[in-house]
């Protein structure tokens, strides 16, 4: 009975020892290391880790088969299972020190505070379901130590690969996406800044991840678009070579209108604005109706911004100038 019980004690005092070492060396090292937060939060896992510990200590030495007079299978079965449970419950509390480290890295280097909760709800997530799948094989191999259960634990372990088979299936669109991602990226074809325009909607690129691209719209509204849509429709890019552009107006106008001289009043004007960047410009009939003409005004622009606040002015002041000087050009609808 003395040997029996000097074991146990000499097993509890190696684990207690264990994880007095274990705590002590983290906290010289989080101190040393105040930037890496850790350290400090692996402090957490001391007590699983000394569960581990003394149960395969007890594992080894078995020692309460004698102390209690127990049966020894069911002894180290019971000690077995405490093993394996406390094992689940270390790798939960390193998975969770680990991703909160990471989020509170992250706090300290970003300043927008909705990417700071994008984060921290998808670390929260995947907090949760590594821990889910850390449990159900835990389970499952804790089962597999019963000779009755060991159809119920592989049934376990089976649904848990059935579970990843059908989350992989499930997955695909994401696995399209980050593949779509990898292909745009080393693809060149959308860059962050780039002015695009895709369904009707034209928008800076302001942010690009290998799931998703958000657009900044005139606005200033955001559009999420999956980096999949890139790869499979068609799509433009303003400014993929080079930031400059050629602006157009269209104006519907009467069959009076004086075209040579909106032609000269629209150079005059394009000398007075900082807008136009003196390349290239032009004024055109290029339609005619039986009631109107369609004359288009071009003009270049050194970048997708310029361009766009020149199409306005130009238009606005083309009307204002025909309105003033010639009221005869602006079209007329009849009505009896």
């Amino acid at each position: 009975m003395f040997w029996p019980l000097l074991s146990l004690l000499a097993a509890i005092l190696v684990t207690l020892l264990v994880g007095w070492v274990v705590d002590q060396v983290l906290q010289r090292v989080a101190a040393a290391h105040p930037d890496a937060p850790v350290w400090a939060l692996l402090r957490r896992c001391r007590i699983p880790l000394q569960l581990v510990v003394l149960s395969a200590l007890l594992l080894a030495a078995r020692p309460v088969r004698r102390i209690f007079h127990t049966n020894d299978s069911a002894t180290h079965h019971v000690v077995l299972l405490v093993l394996f449970a406390s094992l689940g419950w270390l790798s939960v509390r390193v998975l969770a020190a680990a991703l909160e480290a990471v989020f509170s890295r992250y706090e300290t280097i970003t300043e927008d505070a909705s990417r700071v909760r994008r984060v921290g709800t998808q670390l929260n997530m995947a907090r949760r379901v590594g821990s889910a799948l850390i449990w159900v094989v835990t389970g499952g191999a804790m089962l597999l130590t019963f000779d009755a259960m060991r159809t119920v634990g592989a049934s376990l372990l089976a649904s848990a690969g059935i579970v990843g088979i059908v989350a992989g299936i499930a997955a695909q669109s994401t696995l399209g996406n980050l593949f779509a991602g990898l292909q745009i990226a080393f693809g060149d074809t959308v860059r962050i800044g780039d002015t695009v325009v895709l369904e009707g909607q034209q928008g800076i690129v302001e942010e690009l991840t290998l799931s998703y691209l958000v657009l900044r719209l005139w606005d200033d509204r955001r559009l999420v678009v999956p980096v999949s849509y890139f790869v499979s429709k068609p799509f433009e890019n303003w400014t993929r070579r080079a930031p400059d552009l050629l602006a157009w107006v269209l104006l519907q106008l009467d069959h009076r209108t004086p075209v040579p001289e909106l032609r000269t009043e629209l150079k005059h004007f394009l000398d007075s604005t900082e807008l136009w960047d003196g390349r290239d410009w032009s004024l055109n009939v290029t339609d005619t109706t039986p009631s109107t003409i369609v004359v288009r005004a071009t003009m270049t622009a050194a970048d997708p911004d310029d361009a766009a606040a020149l199409k306005f002015a130009v238009r606005e002041h083309l009307v204002a100038h025909l309105r003033d000087r010639h009221p005869e050009a602006l079209p007329r609808v009849k009505t009896d």
